[in-house]
This record gives C-alpha cells, sequence and structure tokens, in this order.
C-alpha cells in the first residue's frame, strides 16, 4: 500500500478531470435554454453516469483479483454492482435513473474509501471526481 502523503500522479488528475467533462457538458445542455433537445441531453447524462459507475466497479473487479485471490465472492459481488446499477438506471426513467445513479456514485465512493488494496491517492482522487458527478446529476435532476 502507498505512503498517505503521495501525491496523486498527474495522469490521473488530468485525465480523472477531463472524465468530468462529459457529466458537465450533459448537465450543462440539459438545462441551457437555447439547447434544442433537452430529453437527449439527459439521456447522455444517463448513459455516461452508467458506464463511469461501471468503470469504478472495474477497478475494484482489477483490485480484488490482484490482491485476494482465496477469498473473491464479496470483493467481486461489490465489484458488480455498479454495472448492475448503471444498467438499471438506463432503463428507468430519467428522474428515477438519475437519483440511482447519483446514490451509486455516492456508495461508491464511501466504500473506496475504505479500499485497502488501493493506493493512498485513489482514495483521494475519488471523493471531487464523484463529488462532481453527483452534482452533475443532481443538475439534471433538476433540469427535469
Amino acid at each position: 500500500m502507498s505512503q498517505p502523503t503521495q501525491s496523486i500522479p498527474i495522469p490521473a488528475r488530468v485525465l480523472g478531470g477531463a472524465g468530468l467533462i462529459p457529466f458537465f457538458a450533459a448537465a450543462l445542455a440539459a438545462v441551457w435554454p437555447g439547447f434544442a433537445d433537452h430529453d437527449f441531453a439527459l439521456r447522455a447524462l444517463i448513459a455516461y453516469g452508467a458506464v463511469i459507475l461501471s468503470f469504478l466497479g472495474g477497478v475494484r473487479w482489477g483490485l480484488a483479483i490482484a490482491e485476494r485471490p482465496d477469498a473473491l465472492w464479496g470483493p467481486l459481488a461489490v465489484s458488480v454492482a455498479p454495472s448492475l446499477g448503471g444498467w438499471v438506471a438506463l432503463l428507468l426513467p430519467a428522474g428515477t435513473g438519475l437519483v440511482l445513479l447519483a446514490l451509486g456514485f455516492a456508495v461508491m465512493v464511501a466504500l473506496d474509501g475504505r479500499l485497502a488494496a488501493a493506493p493512498a491517492w485513489y482514495r483521494r482522487l475519488r471523493l471531487p471526481l464523484s463529488a462532481g458527478a453527483i452534482l452533475a446529476l443532481l443538475v439534471g435532476l433538476a433540469a427535469r
């Protein structure tokens, strides 16, 4: 495990931050009065949220198989839950899907805050990125 004082690597900061661009672009398009297709913007926001939530589950899967090959049921079950939640969010009405995704990101950031297998910098990176994702999802919800 990494030292708690280890800084977040620049590629992780840059790419992680850039990953918020589609969240905010879709959320802003959903609330922008001049945007022609607000429903499209909400669908784009939900789809991107589902993809990124699934990605977070994949991170947990990778850490689990590298760290605990003898006790995989629990960690792998937690790692597939974000993909399933994201998929369900795609099938629900937009408002419900946005709420489900926001809750999914909140749960994942809470769980990832205690993820001992991840480097300390990963846990520090997750909080602002998840806060940004949740904010964008809530902006999309307000647009409804």
